[in-house]
């Protein structure tokens, strides 16, 4: 099947808006999410009998043109097979739309695909593995690819497939003045129940190329580098290439604010009549107060969660808006909290609270939007343990050491301005100021070389046999690199 492609001058943008719709409203999108869940359930175990079918038989010595037939793993296919059981397996079926079951077996094709490509050395990243059944804990969705999709005129009701006009919290406006002047077109929609028991709808959209806004105030630094911590006082911290500290934004700590809360909430949930029974170690039907209790816990931490949203939003957009190149960091957070155990529970806990990922995220699509450049350091650049004045390399650098210290020319820095500052000097030749070799000791200047990556000091945790790459921008092409002085 042909995937779309998005018209030149144009760009993909989604909208998210929070729904409130009516009780039977809500009792509709719950079916249309537990279809969802039963199809991917239902053909993941045809799919898991098939496969141990087919190796049982392979086990009698049975040829392989005389095995069980294979089931394909593609989309069209399991949509086929869907639709010659659905009738028994859920005699239900018509009573949600086909979009429901549609997204039950897309992410069921996608995951086995995942899968495979991950067995066959296919798919870079972690090892995937075999897709798992859906309960019915799992985050309920539910995505709509035809039918009825738009935005009321009225500005605060989206018309969904089989559920109407369904009201929502904010206004509409800024996706339907876009809609109304032809500028913007809805491709789909993504219904979603968060943490909290809202729902949510996000339209996927395509609209014509934004530019920089004309009231967007433009700094006179063109280019700065971007360091990431979890400290409150430095979760970013923007420098130029000639040293200047252009902004230091401070950690939200969300999460950390809400932990009395939530140790009160979930001492509470322990002692109330919960899904498991640890006596006879079997499942029962949870009390309505451990219900109410686990709903605001979900609360709490959907706050949480929103808070650090905005004030990385507001910090990353002021980034892309204001600066024509932006230098940041390639981290393996993943990898980061991946080890450790109780002794670092606090530093994990701190690092899924700042999260890192999420800033290289938002700046990937907004500095296309706003036509600003954005560069990725190499995951093993040195940009904390190397000296703003010197170029020097300083490897037993720990986390403890907040102030940069050179033993060579005796320069003292704050570590992360010393790193901002740092990244900045890579996205200097990129603006044309001077060639990468004749732009000081730092410039240009790509990975340590080294037989084994460069430690990470205390946050370490596995990392991936990434090769030592140079950075390179959201267009593919390589920064050039120069060499050390």
């Amino acid at each position: 099947m042909a995937r779309f492609e998005i018209p030149e001058g144009w760009t993909a943008q989604a909208y998210r808006f929070a729904l409130d719709p009516t009780p039977t409203q809500v009792r509709a999108l719950a079916s249309h999410a537990g279809a969802a869940r039963f199809a991917h359930n239902h053909m993941l175990a045809l799919v898991k009998a098939v496969m141990d079918q087919r190796a049982a038989e392979r086990s009698y010595g049975i040829p392989e043109d005389r095995l069980t037939p294979v089931l394909g793993w593609s989309l069209p296919a399991l949509r086929k097979v869907w639709n010659q059981r659905k009738t028994w397996c859920a005699p239900w079926w018509a009573q949600n739309s086909k979009e429901a079951y549609n997204t039950g077996l897309d992410g069921l094709a996608r995951g086995l695909d995942a899968w495979s490509k991950s067995r066959k050395g296919e798919r870079a990243g972690r090892v995937v593995g075999f897709p798992r059944f859906k309960t019915a804990r799992t985050p309920r969705s539910v995505r709509f690819s035809t039918g009825t999709i738009r935005i009321e005129a009225d500005r605060r009701h989206i018309t969904l497939p089989r559920l109407g006009a369904v009201r929502t919290h904010e206004s509409t406006r800024k996706l339907a003045r876009r809609i109304e002047a032809s500028t913007a077109r809805i491709l789909s929609a993504t219904v979603r129940c968060d943490s909290a028991g809202r729902w949510h709808c996000a339209l996927q959209v395509i609209v014509e190329t934004k530019q920089r806004p004309a009231h967007a105030q433009r700094s006179r630094h063109p280019v700065v580098g971007v360091d990431v911590g979890v400290k409150a006082d430095a979760l970013l911290v923007v420098a130029t290439p000639d040293g200047i500290e252009v902004d230091r934004i401070g950690a939200p700590k969300s999460l950390t604010a809400a932990q009395a809360r939530l140790r009160t909430l979930q001492r509470r949930a322990a002692r109330q009549h919960g899904p498991y029974d640890p006596l006879t170690k079997t499942r029962r039907a949870p009390s309505k107060r451990w219900r109410k209790t686990q709903a605001r816990i979900g609360r709490t931490h959907a706050r949480a969660a929103a808070v650090r949203r905005d004030v990385l939003h507001k910090a990353t957009t002021a980034l892309a808006q204001q600066h024509d190149v932006v230098v940041v960091e390639t981290l393996n957070a993943a990898g980061m909290r991946a080890k450790g155990g109780a002794h670092k529970r606090g530093l994990n806990r701190a690092l899924a609270d700042a999260a890192l990922a999420e800033i290289r995220r938002m700046l990937s699509y907004k500095s296309r939007w706003y036509g600003s450049r954005l560069v990725e350091a190499d995951r093993y650049f040195p940009s904390s343990k190397m000296c703003t004045a010197c170029g020097r390399r300083k490897p037993n650098l720990t986390l403890a050491d907040r102030v940069f210290e050179c033993d060579e020319c005796g320069k003292r820095i704050d570590r992360d301005l010393g790193a901002a500052i740092n990244l900045a000097r890579l996205g200097a030749p990129i603006m044309g100021d001077e060639s990468p070799a004749g732009s000081g000791p730092v410039a240009g200047r790509g990975a340590t070389q080294e037989t084994e990556p460069a430690p990470a000091g205390d946050a370490a945790g596995d990392e991936a046999s990434t090769p030592h790459h140079q950075p390179v921008d959201q267009t593919g092409t390589a920064s050039p690199q120069g060499e050390a002085a």
